[in-house]
């Protein structure tokens, strides 16, 4: 007779009261769907995002600059709302609900962004052959569109990753290691999609019109929609725990409320719950830490905690295991801030690589031109090829020397990452020393192109993607891992966020670099006309923040202490 399944009071399947749950859940099984959902959504939104400077150019009339600055604003804010994904997911919905819900959200945004390219009134108007003159209302119905999506994915980032990792049981030795290897596929799935992107939809942008361009990647997320929800039987559920913020501020206010007191040396008479699981839903219990130790005084019992019949006033005496939540949060925090200036390095594909092209021959035999933003499919090829390459031969030649389980530490990993990403900054600085020395021999400084093969971005762009497979994916395994367990979906959009504001410090750079740089009547080094300006000089100063970043990176890693959880999650 076939086991039936025993559900959680929320009605999530239950694999530790009946282990058959196991076998017919999680795993490889559902991580296919996930996956699948994944490559086409990143196929929709690099369909969508990796071409859209030259939309801004061409169709919306802006110069170098704005439209460079507006990509990567708007790439910011992408990066910015899975904050708001993340604590609908940890406080009230879980990430199933979450990712279901807003899912909805961004392919309203696609559609509205599909019909404001190709829909007569509109679309931008007033067109001069590749240069349109919008007008406001065209204007704006693109941008609605365009944060519209940026909200969506807002609830799809933060937590699809983690919603795979959940597929995993950490209490399980086989299921724990092959969670480890979810993560490098997360990542290869995400840039078949970008691949995808960057070749076939890039040249469908270009060369059959802008309306096709964004209705493909549209279809792409109503695809990525179905499979979704296809898997729908397969999943594992993690409940959610309540207000994540709320915890923490509970532990701020307790801590304050008791700046008087001491703690004791015995750090064993610390309030803890009595149970062997923690009173957090979804969380295993934290040992204490010496770090931080004044917000230890929120877990020292006092006369005025107003304990009745076990009952704890939470913003009075807090547990050891909610005190070493914000301890988490704390320590993560000088690790996410060092991932910021890879995060503007990163964003240079979409915006300075592709204005660097866009100056270059962009020809493939006599009748084809490759577009300048479809170079980033080298990039993706380069992840493609390091992603399981990395899995396979790195880590198990690695793990010979290291004797870690996974090769690297997962903050060994992310510094590799670090130091090939400075160098890719300075490839581009030299292709762009040698373009702007072909310029001055030659006089070409009214040419719009000079015949310099484009391809000579490749190694940039190849740099950048090994990068990625480092940096990116070590980032990924290293904020669920270290996070709470009930606070995994804020973790992963705290990661997130990283590329968020690495986008808005690209933004800042640039403004800053053209208002310094344009004095005295000269044209800045990025200017409209390329060949007058000092691209190179640009990319040498990412190189430079790059190579301080690491620097500090350096010192933070090594005084970093992993996490220890204690039993099981319930």
């Amino acid at each position: 007779m076939e086991e039936k399944d025993v559900y959680t009071e929320d009605g999530t399947v239950d694999i530790h009261k009946n282990p058959a749950n196991k076998k017919t859940t999680g795993n490889w099984k559902a991580c296919r769907f996930i996956l699948g959902n994944e490559c086409c959504e990143r196929l929709a939104y690099y369909g969508m995002g990796t071409n859209l400077v030259n939309y801004l150019e061409s169709r919306l009339n802006q110069g170098n600059a704005t439209a460079a600055n507006n990509v990567t604003n708007w790439s910011g804010t992408c990066y910015i709302t899975p904050l708001i994904g993340a604590f609908l997911a940890d406080a009230y919905l879980g990430r199933y609900w979450t990712i279901a819900t807003f899912v909805f959200i961004y392919v309203s945004g696609m559609t509205l962004l599909t019909l404001s390219a190709s829909v007569p009134g509109l679309k931008p108007g007033n067109c001069n052959g590749d240069t349109c003159h919008p007008n406001s209302g065209q204007t704006a119905v693109f941008f609605v569109a365009l944060y519209m999506i940026a909200l969506g994915t807002g609830g799809i980032k933060p937590c699809v990753s983690s919603f795979g990792a959940d597929q995993f049981d950490e209490n399980d030795e086989a299921e724990k290691l092959k969670k480890s290897s979810f993560f490098n596929w997360f990542y290869f799935s995400i840039n078949v999609g970008a691949l995808v992107a960057a070749t076939v939809l890039v040249y469908i942008q270009m060369n059959v019109g802008w309306g096709w361009g964004f209705g493909v990647p549209t279809v792409a997320m109503v695809i990525a929609v179905v499979f979704f929800f296809l898997g729908s039987r397969y999943y594992r559920l993690q409940r959610p725990g309540g207000s994540p913020l709320t915890r923490i501020f509970q532990v701020i206010v307790a801590a304050f409320r008791k700046v008087s007191v001491k703690v004791p040396e015995d750090k064993s008479l610390l309030f803890e719950t009595a149970d062997d699981e923690s009173n957090i839903t979804g969380s295993r219990k934290l040992e204490h830490t010496d770090n931080l130790m004044f917000f230890d005084k929120a877990a020292v019992e006092s006369h005025s905690d107003s304990i009745k019949d076990g009952e704890v006033n939470p913003w009075r005496l807090c547990s050891v295991t909610q005190v070493e939540e914000l301890k988490s949060i704390i320590t993560l925090l000088p690790v996410w801030a060092s991932g910021i200036v890879f995060a503007t390095v990163y964003s240079q594909m979409n915006t300075m690589f592709v204005l660097q092209g866009n100056t270059m021959d962009q020809h493939m035999g006599k009748n084809f031109e490759i577009p300048s933003a479809s170079l980033s499919l080298f990039d993706t090829v380069s992840v493609l090829f390091w992603t399981p390459v990395y899995d396979q031969f790195i880590v198990p030649f690695a793990r010979k020397f290291t004797r870690q389980e996974r090769g690297f530490t997962q903050l060994q990993r992310m510094g590799i990452g670090l130091v090939i990403s400075i160098f890719a900054m300075i490839t581009a600085g030299v292709l762009e020393v040698v373009r702007l020395d072909y310029v001055k021999t030659h006089n070409a400084y009214d040419d719009k192109k000079i015949p310099m093969s484009i391809f000579w971005q490749i190694p940039q762009y190849l740099l950048i993607g090994c990068a990625e497979v480092f940096t990116f994916i070590g980032q990924l395994e290293f904020f669920y891992d270290q996070a709470p367990d009930a606070m995994r979906s804020l973790c992963s959009a705290l990661s997130l966020t990283t590329v968020a504001l690495g986008n808005y410090l690209s933004t800042v750079l640039v403004t800053v670099v053209m208002k310094l740089t344009k004095k005295n009547g000269k044209p800045g080094w990025i200017p409209d006309n390329l060949n007058r300006g000092h691209l190179d000089y640009f990319f040498y100063l990412l190189a430079t923040l790059s190579f301080l970043n690491f620097l500090v990176y350096l010192w933070i890693s090594k005084r970093y202490k992993y996490k220890k959880a204690i039993g099981r999650a319930h």
